[in-house]
């Protein structure tokens, strides 16, 4: 099919932050590490439509246009619909084309559009690809760690949304809003989602450990899974040894360690056997419970913490990396300590790219914004992996957030110039290596805010019938 001369031109150029790393491809190219930027281009987000079955017809917001203004839409600090679009006017009207409706329908309407599985599919391709090219020295004795953590989110209060994700049931209908359960793998050496699970918050096989249950395929032979004690269960250690990955998690709170017992490998570090259940759990069929292990053989080890105010922590560590001699008690005992990044992360996603409260009204679309903000995220990641191999240190040592800024304001500071960001590429590399993270070993801080809400009652009943009540005058309003 012929494109008309306004499409053909506008596909041709950039049109958001999408393309600063498009264009990196072809001044970065060379470097091994920075294949992934390939996934984010037209032919291969195309690609990545058709490998999910969707036909598109060539129109203004095709789907590589509908997805960089998505995409540039979550990582601004507004998020609005008309934000993303009055970019995109401002972009046709420096190249001289045809100005599209300043109402955000058609946009919204192309978001829609967009297919779920290939938003995910984009995420997921992104954020291994990243992982895939790690240098060697960012492993742990060469082998790739893949933290497992999970938090929440929650959405607007819509019927749709309430059916799908229902609220916590402590709270009372038409106050609460509707809240996810989301599970997600992350790569400890770069700090990039590699697989994620959406679900509800309550109700029957909403755990996260029935989530990573939807999602164990990706691990591949020779990972090895960092995770807080929540995951230290008997079934999850025997499918994953099935598949050949290693576990380093904190020995649950059900489990005593009796250091007298099992075989002594150290000072208070010793290899034990974990029988297997009797009874059959409600989730696994007894075709299933029969092919898993009689028991289990595990190691244990005692974690001491001290930090700067003399306290010490003590916690005990279960894995299934029994050989002292290739994996020493100290360098366990600081991969552990690793494991708080997975915090980090969540915090990064929630906090600094506010996805916390989403901002879509249905279910589908709120899956899609979920995987946006882990395409957007794990792009950013990519960036400051390619800045800390130039500047030879660990891309953990480098501020997500100072990266972001840069890459906003190298965003805004180009127009959209295809030409003008693959010139000075390398200048933004640079800039996002500078960005370092303060040491600040054990910081503690309080969790509490000194600035004070504005005096306003909390809403106890629904807003409807809020507004029912003040129509009859009978309780106060603001005007607004």
């Amino acid at each position: 099919m012929v494109l008309s001369k306004d499409v053909a031109v506008h596909q041709s150029t950039a049109t958001s932050i999408a393309d600063l790393f498009y264009s990196a491809r072809n001044r970065l190219g060379q470097h091994d590490g920075s294949s992934f930027l390939d996934l984010l281009s037209r032919p291969s987000v195309e690609a990545a439509c058709r490998r999910c079955h969707h036909h598109w017809r060539d129109r203004i917001y095709t789907p590589w246009i509908t997805l960089s203004l998505f995409l540039s839409q979550i990582l601004s600090s507004d998020h609005s619909c008309d934000e993303a679009v009055e970019k995109f006017q401002k972009y046709r009207h420096d190249h001289g084309l045809a100005l599209v409706s300043p109402d955000t329908g058609s946009y919204c309407e192309a978001r829609q559009r967009l297919p779920e599985a290939m938003i995910w599919d984009l995420a997921r391709r992104t954020g291994q690809s990243i992982h895939k090219h790690s240098d060697k020295s960012w492993l742990f004795q060469g082998r790739p760690v893949k933290v497992v953590d999970g938090s929440t989110v929650v959405m607007p209060d819509t019927p749709e949304n309430q059916a799908a994700y229902p609220q916590s049931s402590r709270q009372a209908p038409g106050l609460g809003f509707p809240m996810a359960r989301i599970l997600v793998i992350f790569s400890l050496a770069v700090g990039t989602v590699l697989d994620a699970a959406v679900g509800p918050y309550r109700g029957k096989q909403t755990s996260e450990l029935a989530l990573l249950r939807q999602i164990i395929g990706h691990f591949q032979p020779g990972d090895i899974v960092l995770a807080d004690r929540f995951y230290c269960s008997f079934w999850l250690i025997a499918a994953l040894q099935a598949r050949g990955v290693d576990l380093v998690v904190r020995l649950h709170q059900a489990r005593t360690a009796d250091f007298r017992r099992g075989r002594r490998l150290g000072r208070e570090d010793h290899r034990v056997t974990w029988p297997r259940r009797l009874e059959v759990p409600d989730w696994m069929d007894r075709a299933e419970y029969d092919t898993m292990p009689r028991e289990l053989v595990m190691r244990e080890l005692r974690i001491r913490v001290r930090d700067r105010t003399k306290r010490v922590r003590e916690m005990v560590i279960a894995t299934t990396l029994l050989d002292p001699e290739i994996y020493p008690a100290g360098e366990l005992r600081g991969l552990f300590r690793e494991r708080w990044h997975a915090e980090l992360d969540f915090r990064t996603l929630k906090t600094v790219m506010q996805m916390e409260m989403l901002r879509t009204k249905t279910p589908e679309m709120a899956r899609k914004e979920i995987g946006m903000y882990f395409l957007a995220y794990n792009l950013i990641r990519g960036m400051m992996a390619e800045a800390a191999r130039a500047e030879e240190i660990e891309p953990r040592k480098l501020s997500f957030k100072g990266a972001l800024h840069t890459a906003r304001a190298f965003e805004e500071s180009h127009l959209y110039e295809a030409a003008r960001i693959a010139a000075d590429l390398h200048g933004l590399i640079e800039l996002i290596g500078k960005k370092r993270v303060g040491l600040r070993p054990d910081r503690y801080e309080p969790r509490a805010v000194k600035r004070r809400p504005k005096p306003h009652p909390v809403l106890k009943m629904p807003r409807r019938e809020a507004q029912r009540l003040i129509r009859a005058g009978q309780i106060p309003y603001s005007k607004g």
